[in-house]
C-alpha cells in the first residue's frame, strides 16, 4: 500500500493536480488573473542586479541589499553605495540578504541586516545576523549578533528574512543549508530554524528550548525548509513566515513557539528528480501549513496590504513568485486562502514586496529594479 501511496504523489505533485485532503488546502483556490488590475508598476530604482531587502528611512530614502554584498542608499534618484559592508560568502543562494531597521531606528539608529558570513572555522559559510548605524555613508558601530555554525561550502538555504513583533523581538530564519536529513528537526545545530532573540542579541528568558542541554537557544521554530517571507500580521501581532518547498509543498506557516513545522518528515512536495522522500503529510505533533502551492511557485518576500492607496486589497497577503515571474494576492479569511490572483504576469523574477511608509507598494525584480504599485494613468 505505502509503495501505491508514493506513486500516486509522484504522478499528482508532478502534473500539477495534487490538492491537500488536509486543513492546509480545504477548496480549490486556483490562481486566476484578474481582467482589470487597476494598478501597475513603475521603475523607481532601476539597473540592480538581485535586489534581495529593502527598507525606508526617516527622510524617504531606501536601504537596498544586493545579492552580491553591496549595500546601496537610494535618495533624491541617485544610488550610493554604502562602506563597511561585512564581507559576505557568496555564490548560488548566499549573499547580504534582508535588512530592516529597529523599531524606535530613530532614536538609536539600529539597521539590521542577514548575510551568508564566511567568518568561523570551515570553508564556506552560514547565515549571520548584523546590525549597525549608518554615518557618512558607511557602517558603523557593527555587531554580530548571531552567526550560525558550522560553516559548509554548500550555497543553498541560507534564508533569510528579519521581523519584530510588537513586543520589539527580533525574528530571523535560517534555510537548512542543503542538509535535509540533519540539521531542520536537530536542536543542537542550526539551519531549518527560526530565531528569536532581543534587539542587542541577548537570549529571551522564554525562549522554548532554553532549559535542552545542548540546545541552540535563540531557536523559536523548527522543521523549516528554507524561508524565504516573514512580516508580522498587522492585526494579530504574530509573526508569518513562508518558505520554498521542494518540488511542490512551498508553504505559508504562522510562527509558534516551540513548534515543529515538519520538514522533512513531512511534506506535501516531492524530490526534484521526480522521486519521494516521504509519504507523509501530516503527523501528530507537526504543524500543518496556513497554506502549502502544489505546484510550487518559488515564494519570496511578502507583506499584508493596509494601505488606503489600494481599497479592493486591504487585508490581503502579498507574496512575490520567482518561478512564474509575478505578484500573488492571497485573500485570507480565518487564516484559511479563499482566493488566489496573479498581478502583473512577466515582470520578473519579483526577489521581495514591502509596503513602503508611504503606503505604496514596491517590488523587487531580479536583473531590473524596485518598482512602485501606482494606480494606472
Amino acid at each position: 500500500m505505502k509503495k501505491y501511496l508514493h506513486i500516486f504523489k509522484i504522478i499528482m505533485v508532478a502534473s500539477g493536480l495534487f490538492i491537500s485532503t488536509s486543513c492546509a488546502q480545504k477548496k480549490d483556490t486556483e490562481v486566476n488573473t484578474p481582467e482589470a488590475v487597476g494598478y501597475e508598476p513603475e521603475i523607481y530604482v532601476d539597473n540592480l542586479i538581485n535586489p534581495w531587502g529593502m527598507t525606508f528611512l526617516p527622510d524617504g530614502s531606501m536601504l537596498i541589499t544586493e545579492l552580491n554584498g553591496t549595500l546601496i542608499l537610494f535618495k533624491d534618484g541617485e544610488k550610493t553605495e554604502i562602506a563597511n559592508v561585512p564581507e559576505v560568502f557568496y555564490g548560488g543562494q548566499g549573499g547580504l540578504l534582508d535588512i530592516t531597521l529597529h523599531p524606535d531606528y530613530e532614536n538609536n539608529g539600529w539597521i539590521y541586516f542577514t548575510y551568508s558570513s564566511p567568518e568561523g572555522e570551515n570553508e564556506g559559510g552560514h547565515t549571520a545576523l548584523m546590525r549597525a548605524r549608518l554615518s557618512e555613508n558607511s557602517l558603523i558601530d557593527r555587531q554580530l549578533l548571531y552567526k550560525a555554525t558550522p560553516n559548509t561550502t554548500v550555497n543553498r538555504h541560507f534564508g533569510s528574512r528579519i521581523a519584530f513583533d510588537r513586543e520589539g523581538f527580533l525574528y530571523f530564519s535560517i534555510g537548512e543549508r542543503g542538509a535535509r536529513d540533519v540539521n531542520p528537526q536537530d536542536l543542537t545545530r542550526d539551519g531549518g530554524k527560526v530565531y528569536r532573540l532581543h534587539d542587542d542579541g541577548r537570549i529571551p528568558a522564554d525562549n522554548p528550548f532554553v532549559d535542552m542541554e545542548n540546545a541552540k537557544t535563540a531557536i523559536y521554530s523548527y522543521g523549516h525548509r528554507n524561508p524565504q517571507g516573514m512580516v508580522r500580521h498587522p492585526e494579530t501581532g504574530a509573526i508569518w513566515t513562508h518558505e520554498h518547498g521542494p518540488q511542490g509543498g512551498d508553504e505559508i506557516n504562522i510562527i509558534e513557539k516551540g513548534a515543529n513545522y515538519g520538514w522533512p518528515v513531512i511534506s506535501y512536495g516531492i524530490n526534484y528528480d521526480g522521486t519521494t522522500f516521504t509519504d507523509l503529510t501530516e503527523k501528530e505533533g507537526m504543524k500543518q501549513p496556513l497554506y502549502q502551492w502544489t505546484p510550487s511557485i518559488a515564494p519570496c518576500g511578502m507583506t499584508f496590504v493596509t494601505s488606503d492607496k489600494y481599497p479592493e486589497w486591504q487585508g490581503s497577503l502579498l507574496v512575490g513568485s520567482l518561478k512564474f515571474l509575478y505578484l500573488e494576492r492571497l485573500v485570507i479569511t480565518d487564516d484559511e486562502v479563499e482566493k488566489r490572483e496573479k498581478l502583473f504576469e512577466g515582470v520578473g523574477r519579483l526577489r521581495n514586496v514591502i509596503e513602503g511608509p508611504d503606503g505604496y507598494i514596491y517590488i523587487a525584480v531580479e536583473g531590473r529594479g524596485i518598482f512602485r504599485i501606482v494606480p494606472k494613468a
